[in-house]
């Protein structure tokens, strides 16, 4: 009896304190995970939404069903309620309810109802709480405003952000999905546009949502539909023969097996997941999914991100907590910028890795990497400052240079490295986020060789930077623990990785080179429009790239290396690396023939089986760049004039071992073709 008495005094003190006026974080701390009944729900959800002193909106609507797709709308209800279990009565009742809220929130916002939208499904929870109908709308609206992510449509913002997320937490389960071309939006758009009522039996909803209102956290949702595709983990590593719509099908599936009685347990790992994830970068996504603001969201800051942004100030902050804190998440800082710009300054508790080591002397980087990941280790084990489970990279935050500190980031992702991410602006906000107490806080800063304070030293033009400043911490605290703290722990940082950092003494002129030194700037072949060229620019602003180098929407084509050779007119091939924007690099050939320039990816464990990435017409490339420094890293720019200049339409990069033979073949190429349209 006692055990009773005490299992209930929750239920006691919940009844409490909704009457004397609670926060829906009251509600969480007092329910500890369980289950709410009934008899309080409708109460709890009404608090946790803040609807318990709404008005009745509903007395505005005019009960004039005329909008533009009514009769869809009307047909969608009908076809959803038909697969109820409700008696007819209570069905025509439903019927009639979810054809006026939503009809009068069309009406009431200005918009039109869409097919699929996840509207009806939301709306049979709150019905079955039996509320006033003015009520059932209030949550409803409250829902849609509050907890249901923007930009829910094809290829949408809540999509790259999840795929992000998978990525941080479980590199190598993304990675498979990305390679059978899965994206989130075609096996989780119910989850997101309908907080899983679409997919989900009713009690297992009603459990889920008792949990979930009383975080106060939209967010939280993309931490559910992590947990139930980690689930599926094991299942789906073993479908590697499977067919994409195999694997879709087993995905979009799996909310439907949840059980009322799995749903703590359910949401107490999103929970975990939650807590290992970098605040700032749900802070950003909560600003940008759920604000009311109705700005523009921008696609191609999270469809193109490499890995996982992390803001500065989380960076920094995070470096002053405690390392017996479970609950933060605590980074092992990589600064990835070449020798000279780290010698320039940089914070006492970064790890170097130069960049271009992966280039110059994979072997040394290999060692290096091998020596980053024991003094990670090592940090943990001495509970150092510098101690982190999380990577979080660091670059110069200048696009052109951070191109080959991406590529060191990517080489981590292909190993499957959990808890990747990438400091937001790099140094520059590092930088910018000290200011005035930079000498305190930074090692070894030079104010005449810093590229930050001296944007001049550097060949590449600077670029314009905007600087959030952030009043997370007061200043004076933050720099003086920071000043004392980090230094103290330098040198022992230092000590333990000594024997594996490998920084270049070569400072090269970080100018590039021309493929034939005899050529000019913009040179026209004999009065023919200046549709190739060869400069010592590498611009590398571009419009459209694609993150995986390809077409989305087109057609594989896979060929069989050997017969693709035989069939076409091929001059020549080279075996390479492309080079991706994010970073990544395939195993690919270069392909040569009379009149383009065809890039084949190889396919992994079929040996001799390729994809036709692309098929350049040699008439389009106009440049042909390199780096100094990496010579055998080759860019080739497509484009077209533009008067007395270029227009570059695009972009390919390759990693050739023979580059200076590849470019000297594609340009005699280019200039045979010119000739031949000149006779």
């Amino acid at each position: 009896m006692a055990g009773e008495e005490e299992d209930n005094t929750w239920l006691i003190e919940l009844e409490s304190a909704l009457l004397d006026g609670c926060t829906a974080q009251d509600i969480n701390g007092l329910t500890k995970g369980k289950k709410i009944p009934e008899s309080l729900r409708p109460d709890v959800w009404l608090l946790c939404l803040n609807c318990q002193d709404a008005s009745n909106q509903m007395l505005t609507f005019d009960e004039i069903f005329d909008l533009t797709n009514q009769n869809v709308l009307r047909d969608d209800v009908k076809k959803f309620v038909k697969g109820l279990d409700n008696d007819e009565d209570e069905k025509l009742s439903v019927i009639s309810d979810i054809e006026s809220i939503i009809t009068f929130y069309c009406k009431s916002k200005g918009i039109n109802y869409n097919s699929n939208n996840g509207w009806i499904e939301i709306l049979l929870p709150l019905l079955s709480l039996k509320l006033p109908k003015s009520d059932t709308y209030n949550l409803f609206e409250s829902i849609i405003q509050l907890y249901i992510p923007r930009g829910c449509t094809k290829n949408g913002v809540p999509f790259h952000i999840l795929r992000l997320v998978l990525q941080y937490h479980d590199p190598e389960l993304c990675s498979f999905l990305d390679t059978k071309r899965i994206t989130p939006e075609q096996y989780c758009l119910p989850w997101l546009r309908s907080l899983f009522a679409g997919t989900c039996n009713l009690e297992v909803v009603l459990f889920m949502w008792d949990l979930y209102f009383q975080r106060s956290d939209p967010f939280f949702i993309f931490f559910l539909c992590l947990i139930m595709i980690i689930n599926t983990r094991e299942q789906l590593l073993q479908m590697k023969n499977d067919d994409k719509s195999t694997i879709i099908e087993t995905l979009s599936k799996m909310p439907a097996d949840l059980e009322a009685n799995d749903v703590s347990d359910f949401c107490s790992l999103a929970h975990y997941y939650s807590l290992k994830t970098p605040v700032s970068f749900r802070e950003d996504v909560l600003e940008v999914l759920f604000s009311e603001s109705g700005l523009e969201i921008n696609s191609k800051l999270y469809s193109q991100a490499l890995c996982l942004p992390v803001a500065v100030h989380e960076l920094i902050e995070s470096a002053t907590v405690d390392a017996t804190d479970v609950d933060s998440v605590k980074f092992f800082l990589v600064d990835c910028r070449p020798a000279e710009q780290y010698n320039s300054g940089h914070l006492s508790t970064a790890f170097h890795l130069d960049c271009n080591l992966m280039l110059q002397e994979p072997n040394a980087f290999n060692t290096a990497v091998q020596g980053l990941l024991n003094a990670q280790r090592q940090a943990l084990a001495a509970g150092s400052l510098a101690a982190g489970e999380h990577l979080c990279f660091v670059g110069s935050g200048r696009t052109e240079e951070d191109s080959y500190a991406h590529m060191v980031v990517a080489s981590f992702l292909k190993r499957n490295t959990k808890h990747v991410s990438i400091l937001d602006g790099g140094f520059v906000a590092i930088h910018d986020y000290f200011g005035p107490h930079m000498t305190d806080c930074l090692e070894e800063h030079s104010p005449s060789t810093c590229l930050v304070c001296a944007p001049n030293n550097n060949n590449s033009s600077s670029e314009l930077r905007q600087t959030i400043v952030r009043d997370n911490i007061p200043a004076i605290q933050l720099f003086s623990k920071l000043s004392s703290a980090m230094k103290a722990k330098s040198q022992e940082v230092k000590g333990k990785l000594i024997e594996y950092i490998v920084n270049p003494n070569s400072t090269v002129n970080n100018s590039e080179w021309h493929v034939s030194a005899n050529d000019k700037k913009e040179q026209r072949y004999r009065n023919v429009p200046p549709v190739f060229s060869i400069n010592d620019e590498d611009d590398d602003s571009r419009s459209e790239i694609r993150r995986d180098g390809t077409d989305m929407d087109s057609l594989e084509e896979i060929v069989d290396i050997n017969s693709f050779l035989k069939e076409h007119k091929v001059i020549d091939k080279f075996p390479c690396q492309e080079v991706l924007v994010n970073g990544y690099m395939h195993d690919s050939f270069l392909i040569v023939t009379e009149t383009h320039l065809v890039v084949l990816r190889d396919i992994p464990n079929k040996k001799g089986i390729a994809q036709v990435m692309s098929r350049r017409p040699l008439s389009t490339i106009v440049k042909i760049t390199a780096k100094k420094r990496h010579p055998e890293l080759i860019t080739f720019k497509y484009g077209l004039p533009d008067g007395d200049n270029l227009l570059i339409k695009d972009m390919d990069r390759f990693l050739i071992p023979n580059a200076s033979i590849a470019t000297k073949v594609v340009s005699h190429q280019i200039v045979q073709q010119l000739d031949n349209k000149v006779l």
